[in-house]
């Protein structure tokens, strides 16, 4: 495909509290098989602005997946073979810093992992590869998350440190502290990890809003989290979210360059395993991840 021919096509991914697109043009929902499972539901795919946008619902409506159940592999294969291009993961978060407060946005650009039960590569045996998560984030697709929450009104932070945990539970008093003090991570959620590794796998860009519905358990005058008061929180996010979505058409064109960063080339010397000991199997399981690189 040539650069001029290069069409853009916005995933959003969207966390609790977010569950659909507003506005946007023959809409429709359409199911998408992967060989890596079923994904978390159908996809949302349409227009807005003139450029095409899909929208999947990282939890499936009505939120039946949780943190760890959540088929990560699943949705990023199936993204890729709709066409999509760039990822916007949009997900509820706990702060450990002050000035991030409840109801701010966070433009997160790394990411500390401490997921443990959950599927983190789409290699393995057969066909292994290393890529670089060194930075996990797209600039450019961040900075376009940026400026659209800016144009929106949001408070918004640029950079930022995301602990992911594995949960269910929210963190004891102790692992907040060391989070925030010792680590220095600046947000924690549940799923970004491994959905970042995964999506710079599939040669994907990605970007990662952080919506900030409280503190944690670190701060002094919040004590432990209070699902209550996130649920009022994720109320006011999710308009929030709604109008950042609605200014990224606009910002990103329905035309696409390669992305500067390299972040659709993250494969290309990725690949580790000799061309004539590669898994037949898995390279028909990866035509979509990896057929760019493994095709012929």
């Amino acid at each position: 495909m040539t650069e001029a021919s290069k069409e853009t096509m916005i995933a959003v991914i969207g966390g609790s509290g977010i569950y659909d697109i507003d506005g946007l043009e023959d809409a429709k929902w359409q199911a998408v098989e992967s060989p890596f499972g079923t994904p978390s539901d159908e996809i949302l795919t349409g227009r807005l602005g003139g450029v095409k946008m899909a929208f999947l619902p990282r939890h499936g409506r009505g939120h039946v997946h949780t943190p760890t159940s959540v088929p990560y592999r699943a949705n990023i294969d199936a993204l890729k073979r709709l066409g999509v291009t760039d990822v916007i993961s949009v997900s509820a978060t706990g702060s450990f810093r002050e000035d991030m407060a409840p109801g701010d946005f966070v433009i997160v650009d790394q990411f500390i992992d401490r997921t443990f039960a959950r599927e983190k590569s789409f290699f393995g045996p057969g066909l292994v590869a290393h890529v670089s998560v060194a930075h996990p984030t797209c600039p450019r697709l961040s900075d376009a998350c940026l400026t659209a929450a800016t144009d929106a009104g949001i408070t918004v932070h640029k950079g930022g440190t995301y602990l992911a945990m594995e949960g269910p539970q929210f963190s004891t008093l102790a692992e907040s502290k060391m989070y925030r003090e010792s680590w220095g991570a600046d947000v924690i959620g549940m799923t970004n990890m491994p959905e970042a590794k995964l999506a710079r796998e599939a040669e994907l860009c990605y970007a990662s809003v952080a919506m900030v519905t409280d503190y944690d358990s670190w701060h002094p005058e919040h004590g432990e989290v209070d699902v209550t008061e996130i649920i009022d929180t994720l109320t006011g996010n999710s308009e929030k979210a709604r109008n950042l979505v609605r200014g990224l058409p606009a910002l990103l064109g329905a035309k696409r360059a390669d992305c500067e960063h390299g972040c659709d080339k993250a494969l290309e010397f990725a690949i580790m395993t000799a061309p004539d000991k590669r898994d037949p199997a898995m390279i028909a399981k990866l035509d979509a991840v990896a057929g760019r690189v493994l095709a012929g």
